[in-house]
């Protein structure tokens, strides 16, 4: 395989790493599937992670000052939209957050099922109050051990029965 053609893919891993849901834990399976090599994968896959990690704490308290404010305009389906997303997420991450605080968020964002991962942590952290220097370490521990957690089986090192 080409270096440009490497590149490309291992672009593709960063790319789809940044997907709300899909995140890193599913983009370097994507990267496995696809015969791009593991240390490559697992550092873009990474990367996706430790920048939605740090820009997504950062970033969501505008997003919720748009979106209020977009509610009574002709983007208020849309405005309507993100405010039920918000309501789902603080009902799925409560009994994890509010509880348990720091390593509540870093179970939630691990946990491989959908409706967990970065970005559901990171409105979770904001919607609670969660400190950014408590959210970010949380995020990026659990994100990183979210692509542990399906890099194990992908490799055929753990048998899911």
């Amino acid at each position: 395989m080409s270096l440009v053609l490497k590149m490309n893919g291992l672009l593709e891993v960063f790319l789809l790493s940044l997907v709300p849901t899909f995140e890193g834990r599913y983009a370097i399976v994507y990267g496995i599937g696809r015969g791009y090599s593991l240390p490559g994968t697992l550092i873009m896959a990474s990367l996706g992670v430790l920048l939605l990690s740090l820009a997504l704490p950062l970033l969501l308290p505008l997003v919720d000052w748009v979106m209020l404010r977009l509610k009574n305009t002709p983007l208020g389906k849309f405005a309507d939209l993100y405010l039920r997303y918000v309501e789902r997420v603080r009902k799925k991450a409560h009994p994890y957050v509010e509880k348990w605080g720091f390593l509540g968020l870093i179970i939630f964002v691990a946990v491989p099922l959908p409706g967990t991962g970065v970005w559901t942590g990171s409105l979770a952290a904001y919607i609670f109050g969660m400190e950014k220097r408590k959210t970010i370490p949380a995020l990026i521990i659990g994100g990183l051990l979210s692509i542990l957690i399906t890099l194990i089986p992908s490799l055929g090192l753990l048998k899911i029965i």
